[in-house]
């Protein structure tokens, strides 16, 4: 008898292994439902920033996206 454990793939294995971000993802892999309180949280995050230091931390916010919607762009154009 064979019983075959499947890992999964190694982008997950690191994404798990990260601190926060593996927190969450796990907690969303749970229950999908998770996710609209991590986009709460960030957006409240980012309201706190705006508060304390200005128009700059909503432009530091949008920076840090441009790789994310670099890659989704690149997704959608590859059909994926």
């Amino acid at each position: 008898m064979n019983t075959k454990i499947e890992r999964p793939p190694l982008a997950m294995r690191i994404l798990f292994a990260t601190p926060i971000l593996g927190h969450i993802a796990r907690d969303i892999q749970k229950d999908i439902n998770s996710i609209y309180y991590a986009l709460v949280i960030l957006v409240t995050l980012v309201v706190l920033g705006v508060k304390a230091w200005g128009v700059v931390a909503l432009a530091m916010t949008a920076l840090a996206f441009v790789p994310v919607v670099l890659i989704t762009l690149i997704a959608i154009t590859l059909g994926k």
